[in-house]
């Protein structure tokens, strides 16, 4: 097990950077964020960077676990500008790290970088594992994906993990926040035909998968880390009508799904794509997760709302 080691975490002031920096924090490890504002009263250092260039901050590496989660949120419209935002909020911090690996005295020990389902498009019902081939597309998905992978190609790591990851539940966050909002609102019925399947991971067994990646070495390449038991939207929509003690919900059609994206500002594809991820590698290297079913990990998260 790595423990009290130097990590560095790129991406480390969002809510999932938040919860592995506390979670390496209590370990004992010596963290670093690089950021492009640090900000007073953490208990972690803070380096500051462009995240597109090779700076001061490229000494932070040397010998060090990388932890690559850089990238802007993906709840957007799906618009030229917004892809090539998610693209690029990626793909140059990836590039940057990359570089700065490669001008150290001692590579990085682990390189665990972060990357998401999305890369095989909409999968339809095949069940997918890490040996399937990725999507073209859409481009806001594999399309973003793609490249973001591609940057780490070749990175000077004693190790590289790619955590292709689901959807990560937790407290106040926007995926879980919208699903209870939209519920609440009357508006949990299925979505489309509601046979979309939904890659999701509880936050606790993410930060648990993450601590086992860490102390197998002999774990490299790409690894899914989602739950073992994805859920057709129809379903998920009932568990959560049940969950908040809603009534049935008519569905959401189609045509209906776009025009309120627009108004919420976001991507129609979010709900109407899905990928039936399963995470073998996980499973083969013994992982248990605490949270196996979507109704686990619903009723964790909103126990004593």
């Amino acid at each position: 097990m790595m423990d009290g080691v130097k990590v560095v975490v790129a991406g480390g002031t969002g809510s999932l950077g938040r919860r592995l920096v506390e979670r390496f924090t209590e370990r004992g490890d010596d963290v670093v964020v690089l950021t492009r504002s640090p900000r007073s009263g953490l208990a972690h250092r803070q380096v500051r960077w462009d995240g597109r260039t090779v700076g001061a901050w490229a000494a932070e590496l040397d010998g060090a676990v990388v932890v690559n989660l850089a990238g802007e949120l993906v709840d957007r419209r799906p618009t030229p500008s917004n892809i090539e935002l998610l693209r690029r909020s990626r793909v140059e911090p990836t590039r940057a790290l990359v570089a700065a690996a490669a001008s150290v005295d001692r590579p990085p020990a682990l390189w665990l970088q972060m990357s998401t389902l999305a890369i095989y498009g909409d999968a339809g019902q095949e069940v997918v594992d890490e040996s399937h081939p990725v999507a073209a597309g859409p481009p806001q998905m594999a399309g973003v994906a793609r490249p973001w992978e591609e940057a780490v190609e070749g990175v000077a790591a004693e190790r590289l993990v790619v955590m292709r990851t689901g959807v990560v539940l937790d407290r106040g966050t926007p995926a879980l926040d919208r699903l209870i909002r939209l519920t609440r609102w009357g508006l949990g019925g299925r979505i489309s035909k509601g046979d979309q399947w939904v890659s999701w991971v509880h936050v606790d067994d993410f930060l648990r998968a993450v601590d086992l990646v860490r102390g197998r070495d002999d774990l490299d390449g790409v690894v899914h880390v989602t739950a073992p038991e994805p859920i057709r939207n129809v379903d998920m929509m009932r568990s959560l009508r049940q969950a908040l003690h809603r009534p049935p919900s008519p569905p959401t059609p189609k045509p209906l799904v776009h025009l309120g994206a627009v108004f919420m500002r976001t991507d129609p594809a979010l709900a109407l794509t899905g990928r039936r991820c399963v995470p073998r590698r996980l499973v083969e290297a013994g992982f248990a997760f605490e949270h196996p079913t979507f109704d686990d990990a619903l009723a964790d998260l909103l126990a004593g709302d």
